[in-house]
């Protein structure tokens, strides 16, 4: 099975153990973001699409990217630059560092260092939600 099999399959299969339809737009916009290096804005994830032959209206798009982030099959990460940005949510991951490129302004998922949820707060302190964005440059615009 090559590849691209294996990520329409592995695609198919995340969506359906997720309770959801496997609807054609739900497991293409998924296809794209399991195979992205880094993460995607609402624009790459549109262009992917559509050099795919598998062009969605933008409310669609949006739609599907709410429904994945709803269901953890996806995440979003707003950088500096306030673009919301989707990846894939990988070992049941809940917080983790991410690192934007100052340079390329690429996001990227930092899943193996500690997650942010390992800092101590002080007494008193509860955390709902946290998020730990570094920046700096990327390897590719580093050298």
């Amino acid at each position: 099975m090559n590849r691209q099999s294996r990520s329409v399959t592995r695609a198919a299969t995340m969506i359906a153990d997720a309770g959801g339809r496997t609807t054609p737009a739900r497991r293409a916009v998924l296809e794209i973001l399991l195979a992205a290096k880094q993460a995607l804005n609402h624009q790459e994830i549109e262009q992917s699409l559509r050099k795919r032959g598998s062009p969605c209206d933008r409310v669609t798009l949006y739609r599907v990217l709410e429904w994945l982030v709803s269901h953890r099959l996806a995440h979003k990460i707003v950088g500096d630059d306030r673009v919301w940005r989707f990846n894939t949510v990988h070992n049941d991951l809940e917080a983790h560092p991410h690192f934007q490129c100052t340079h390329c302004r690429q996001v990227y998922c930092l899943e193996d260092l500690p997650p942010p949820s390992a800092l101590t707060l002080p007494l008193g302190f509860r955390p709902e939600h946290t998020e730990l964005m570094i920046q700096g440059t990327c390897p590719t615009c580093h050298t």
